[in-house]
């Protein structure tokens, strides 16, 4: 019967190499006070014997964390994805690692996740929100742990954010579709309660006055997920509709695909009978069955950039820090899905 390894601790490392504690502490945290040969002894130990140093333990003598956590609305979507990428990188750049969370566009799982964060005191959270009503960020700023909003203007003063402009990204997208001649137009949303959705429809509906379009111009197919299945659902809602849209703008690139697929398989032409343009400019979108039109958003830009700013807050000048409230740009990007002209 094998029983429990046990941890092997820095001074068992000490006493097979011959040396005081002080000294393996040197090799593993300021090696450049040790010699190199006994910097290589001890290495040699530690490789032996399979030492792990205790970050725990390594957190409560320095007073913080060298993890950083990230959570995100949904990580089965690349933008998402991206994001953690361009946080990834600003962080390791500064010699700390980042724990990628997901809350599923779930309320109670971004409550849960926060709370974890602060049991495990991180250094800091990027955070997408997923509860409108911002009742749990205002329970965590209590434990004191800074947090950057991510893909979200900050309603206050209390902390960092990096946004994209949505309400610009939505006119862009419709400004496009009206200039190709399109009268009659669909807007595929998600969850309503998430402000990303809001502000892309604002943009929209901002765009068909500008081209003298009532808002009835613009039905609003609305979809519970920000996913392919429900962008499915949501183009064959579009298919039994009566009087069917000549065009359709969705909240996000997962959607876009997903209606995409609907037409695709009803034998619905695109763009020739149905333009499609989607939100985002994930990898996929170009390399969709026909190619997808798709407002960009610079998603490692804001990963590394709400890094950055969490880093700055944290960081050995953090007194000196001031919150910042980062608005990027989005930018179209044309593809075939919406190359079509209609006179009249």
């Amino acid at each position: 019967m094998t029983g429990t390894a046990r941890t092997v601790s820095i001074k068992d490392v000490a006493r097979e190499a011959g040396v005081s504690v002080g000294t393996v502490s040197n090799v593993i945290n300021q090696p450049d006070r040790v010699s190199a040969e006994t910097r290589e002894h001890v290495q040699r130990v530690i490789s032996r014997l399979g030492y792990v140093r205790s970050e725990s333990a390594r957190q409560l003598r320095a007073g913080h964390s060298r993890i950083v956590a990230l959570l995100v609305l949904d990580m089965g979507n690349p933008f998402f994805v991206d994001i953690a990428r361009g946080a990834e990188r600003a962080a390791r750049g500064a010699g700390l690692g980042v724990m990628v969370c997901n809350s599923g566009q779930s309320p109670q799982d971004e409550a849960d996740y926060l709370s974890l964060f602060a049991e495990q005191r991180v250094r800091g959270v990027l955070i997408s929100p997923s509860d409108p009503s911002g009742a749990t960020l205002r329970e965590f700023r209590r434990h004191g742990i800074p947090f950057v909003l991510v893909d979200r203007v900050a309603a206050d003063d209390d902390g960092c954010s990096v946004s994209v402009d949505d309400v610009v990204g939505g006119s862009l997208a419709i400004r496009h579709l009206t200039a190709a001649g399109h009268h009659t137009l669909a807007y595929v949303s998600g969850p309503g309660h998430l402000t990303q959705v809001q502000d892309r429809r604002a943009g929209a509906l901002a765009a068909l006055a500008e081209a003298g379009l009532p808002p009835e111009a613009l039905q609003e197919i609305p979809a519970e997920r920000l996913d392919v299945a429900a962008g499915r659902d949501a183009g064959a809602r579009l298919l039994g509709l009566a009087e069917r849209p000549t065009a359709v703008f969705c909240a996000n690139d997962l959607l876009a695909l997903g209606v995409l697929q609907s037409m695709y398989a009803a034998g619905v032409r695109v763009p020739d009978d149905m333009a499609i343009v989607g939100y985002d400019d994930i990898e996929f979108a170009a390399a969709a069955t026909v190619p997808l039109t798709s407002v960009r958003q610079p998603a490692l830009t804001i990963g590394a950039r709400a890094a950055e700013l969490l880093l700055q807050e944290t960081g050995e000048h953090a007194r000196d820090h001031r919150h910042e409230h980062v608005i990027l740009q989005p930018e179209l990007v044309v593809r075939q899905s919406s190359l079509t002209s209609r006179s009249g």
